[in-house]
């Protein structure tokens, strides 16, 4: 089954070039099925990328998926337009009444800043405690991932030596989980990030699982007992480009940053590696639709 968006959104034309299922709202509201109605927060500077990016994503499983983008009204986007958000994107306050089968919420450029100190921070711990009554489950990735672990488990944000940033090995540490079905024992993700949770904090909480994790970029996936909330450190959405068009951004701006670690092929800087990472990205979002929102949730949780 498809993705479901917008008429007229303009990740629709790049998706259908990939190959990838899209179905408009005309279309789906013909079937009798009810759709999972998935909101996603997006607090990425580029957000026509991460959108797509994350549609693409959802789109490989049999299910129906609605998706509602959201953004902050208490943080204007500078580097997307307000027609674009004004046609596809609502916010918090038009949504608040209503329930959803499922939350995404993505990374964001601020983890330098102290959680209190980012500028919608009173907006987004709204939108957690909202969640906790108006979501049956909820995926968060990056830096929505450490905030999330911060404000419902208290587990803190570091920063490291250097930034992590390139395509890492990651081993499974409970294969068994529902999440991990049909992983290999070992596969890659990307990640992009100055921060980060850690292990013993992550093993010290009892109501969270330690599921993956990477000997060199650390604690990759975690989710509470009950599967109802689950964290991504990495970004399994990214492009094969995106980490290129990251460090050359930092190198522009002066930043003394290393090259992705285990991404330009022969570490030539601009040599593209092929891409890797994506079926198990995928299959992580198909898992996570299926076991911990298709399956679980009840069928009338947001009407029909």
């Amino acid at each position: 089954m498809p993705v479901k968006v917008a008429k007229h959104l303009p990740a629709i034309d790049a998706l259908r070039e990939e190959n990838i299922f899209v179905m408009t709202d005309n279309r789906a509201e013909t079937q009798d099925i009810r759709p999972l109605q998935i909101c996603l927060l997006n607090l990425m500077p580029t957000k026509e990328i991460t959108e797509m990016q994350l549609l693409r994503l959802l789109s490989n499983t049999p299910l129906q998926v609605e998706v509602t983008l959201l953004y902050t009204a208490s943080y204007e986007p500078t580097h997307t337009s307000q027609g674009h958000l004004h046609s596809f994107y609502k916010t918090f306050d038009e949504i608040a009444d209503k329930k959803f089968d499922g939350l995404i919420i993505t990374g964001a450029p601020v983890e330098k800043f102290q959680f209190e100190e980012v500028a919608y921070w009173q907006e987004l711990t709204a939108i957690f405690e909202w969640a906790k009554t108006n979501v049956f489950a909820s995926l968060f990735i990056c830096w929505g991932a450490q905030a999330a672990l911060y404000y419902y488990h208290g587990i803190g944000k570091y920063m490291t030596d250097g930034k992590i940033s390139g395509i890492f090995e990651h081993r499974l540490i409970q294969p068994t989980s529902p999440l991990l079905r049909g992983f290999d024992d070992v596969f890659l993700a990307p990640h992009s990030r100055n921060t980060e949770v850690r292990r013993e904090e992550i093993l010290a909480c009892s109501e969270l699982d330690l599921l993956a994790e990477s000997e060199e970029a650390g604690v990759y996936l975690v989710a509470d007992k009950d599967l109802r909330r689950v964290y991504v450190t990495g970004h399994g959405e990214y492009d094969v480009d995106t980490l290129h068009l990251e460090y050359m951004r930092d190198l522009g701006k002066g930043i003394d940053i290393d090259m992705p670690r285990h991404y330009y092929v022969g570490d030539v800087a601009g040599k593209l590696p092929p891409l890797r990472w994506r079926s198990s990205s995928m299959l992580l979002l198909s898992n996570w639709l299926n076991y911990c929102v298709y399956q679980s949730t009840p069928y009338d949780y947001v009407g029909r």
